[in-house]
């Protein structure tokens, strides 16, 4: 999938990469509690506990899109806010992405449920080298609208994550850097409330110490379950 982001660092630029490897980290929390409590809130909707931690699941490149509208087969999916790196032109890069999930397939496959949903992901990005000095700093945030009214669904800050090359090292075996062409998710935050679906999803990366964000909203249209 080919992806464009404009990099806001000194010097502007845009890029286009061509993300041939999709991975989202699972169960990613830097502390057992952390993890715990994320694995004890998806498991009151009924999904069955990690096989370990952190997971890796592998998604079909085509799912990821950098889309303000997309698709899902009925109204049981919902966003998870989470940083996405990547690597181009030699560099790391990050920016934000939503590990859409079906929270009802969830309870059966939590790979299945994940592969079935597209992962959107922001048009900007940042110089991975710019925020790593500083990476605990930032904040992740999402909103619902819920009744009409925008409120807030998730926020923390990356202090409570594994850093991007402690889960990129998990996954290449040793190297803290990913291959050309590959992006990961790299976990979220537990839901303020509980998990729930929700077809309106805004997403942030915030930069306290630089004063900037990253944002990305996307709309799901529901598609009909025919049986």
């Amino acid at each position: 999938m080919k992806a464009v982001f404009q990099i806001e660092a000194e010097v502007p630029r845009q890029i286009e990469v061509d993300v041939k490897t999709l991975i989202v980290a699972g169960w990613a929390g830097r502390d057992m509690a952390a993890i715990e409590h994320h694995i004890e809130e998806l498991a009151a909707i009924g999904v069955p506990r990690p096989s370990s931690v952190p997971l890796y699941y592998r998604i079909a490149e085509n799912q990821l899109t950098q889309a303000e509208r997309v698709q899902a087969l009925g109204g049981d999916s919902s966003g998870e806010v989470e940083t996405f790196v990547f690597a181009a032109d030699g560099e790391m890069y990050v920016s934000i992405a939503s590990d859409h999930t079906d929270r009802k397939l969830e309870t059966v496959s939590v790979a299945m449920s994940k592969q079935v949903c597209i992962k959107p992901v922001a048009a900007q990005a940042w110089r991975l080298a710019d925020v790593a000095g500083h990476w605990d700093e930032l904040i992740i945030r999402s909103w619902i609208v819920e009744n009409g009214v925008q409120v807030l669904y998730q926020e923390g800050p990356l202090s409570s994550l594994r850093t991007p090359q402690e889960l990129i090292a998990g996954y290449t075996g040793g190297a803290a850097v990913l291959p050309e062409g590959a992006g990961m998710t790299c976990g979220t935050v537990g839901a303020i409330g509980g998990i729930r679906p929700a077809a309106d999803f805004t997403m942030e990366l915030y930069d306290p110490r630089r004063q900037r964000s990253l944002r990305h909203r996307y709309h799901v249209d529901s598609l009909p379950v025919v049986a």
